[in-house]
């Protein structure tokens, strides 16, 4: 799909300086712009591009005024960056703007669904199903019984959702995911081997969540797993039986949260972290990658390390244990003297 900068600039509310009918119909970094490719500069670290760039059209800041001659149009606005990333998000709706029910797919015929559905191809729909507007479900993904989606939320390829999951209003969740699948519940019996517990709760996305590729969210033993209102969750993380999660949480790949953990809101959790289970984590947390979490943090802490201490404190501690094998050495001369 190509655009002019003259429709580009209507978008952006944005000032055309050059040929208002130059098209482009892809994106480019300023530095690798090639014809027909659009481009933006915010940083001026990346000033000296705008001379040499091929980009057709590149969108500029106000104040931004040429130093010597350019070849490509520009499109002057109050922030480059904020528009690009506007533009980023226009692009990316149009990109994604499918409806209609592709077959071979199966659909009950009582399913209730909005207006715009898009149900791709291989798709299985279960019973007592209800699906608001502008829901997109792409190919090869599977919804269970008496899972209700919310408007404008979109399933991409290859999603499993179990029975009686809830999912919010704008939500996405990305190809791989499993939402619903059984909590890790089981007991031990006289003979020394494990039997299943039951796992009969659900799982509850409230609105705007996202969900990173390959994430699993487990169901409940009872009652709900919940992720809260603008929750972000990256690629490949485990989240087990009866989280919460609060609001506008963010979490980085393979972290692993183990059950009945509850996690506050705004807090922010990097890569690879371990938490265990039954403990609370509280508002506004910073926690370091790598950390192993195995006790209940407060309000606004930063902690880092295994298992996770005060993040200065990390850092204070680390500086001794790089010179342990001389602290060592210096106390053993110290023996031998004395």
């Amino acid at each position: 799909m190509k655009f002019t900068a003259e429709q580009i600039a209507g978008i952006l509310e944005g000032e055309v300086v050059g040929n208002p009918n130059a098209e482009v119909d892809k994106l480019s970094k300023i530095e690798e712009g090639t014809e027909g490719s659009l481009t933006f500069l915010a940083n001026p670290k990346y000033q000296q591009y705008i001379y040499s760039t091929e980009a057709t059209i590149a969108i500029v800041n106000k104040t931004f005024e040429p130093e010597e001659s350019i070849n490509t149009t520009l499109i002057k606005v109050d922030d480059a960056y904020k528009s690009f990333s506007k533009l980023l998000e226009y692009y990316n709706q149009v990109k994604l703007m499918k409806s209609g029910i592709e077959q071979p797919s199966f659909l009950p015929e009582e399913t209730v669904y909005g207006e715009n559905l898009y149900l791709g191809s291989f798709c299985y729909i279960g019973k007592n199903v209800k699906i608001g507007d502008n829901v997109k479900i792409y190919p090869n993904s599977f919804v269970g019984d008496n899972v209700t989606i919310g408007d404008n939320s979109i399933l991409f390829a290859g999603v499993r959702v179990y029975s009686e999951t809830e999912i919010g209003k704008g939500c996405t969740i990305h190809s791989g995911s499993i939402i619903g699948s059984d909590g890790f519940g089981f007991a031990p019996n006289e003979k020394g081997e494990y039997n299943k517990v039951p796992q009969i709760g659900n799982v509850i996305l409230e609105d705007n969540v996202d969900v990173g590729a390959c994430t699993t969210i487990d169901r409940a033993t009872l009652g709900s797993t919940v992720i809260k209102k603008g929750v972000k969750l990256d690629n490949q993380i485990q989240i087990a039986h009866n989280v919460v999660i609060g609001e506008n949480t963010v979490i980085a790949s393979q972290t692993g949260i183990a059950g009945s953990t509850k996690i506050g809101k705004s807090c922010i959790i990097g890569g690879q972290v371990g938490i265990v289970g039954h403990i609370t984590i509280g508002d506004n947390v910073r926690i370091q990658a790598q950390s192993g979490v195995g006790k209940n943090i407060p309000d606004g802490t930063a902690i880092q390390g295994t298992p996770a201490l005060g993040y200065s404190d990390f850092n204070k501690s680390y500086v001794h244990f790089r010179n342990l094998p001389k602290i060592v050495a210096d106390v053993n001369e110290l023996k031998k003297k004395i």
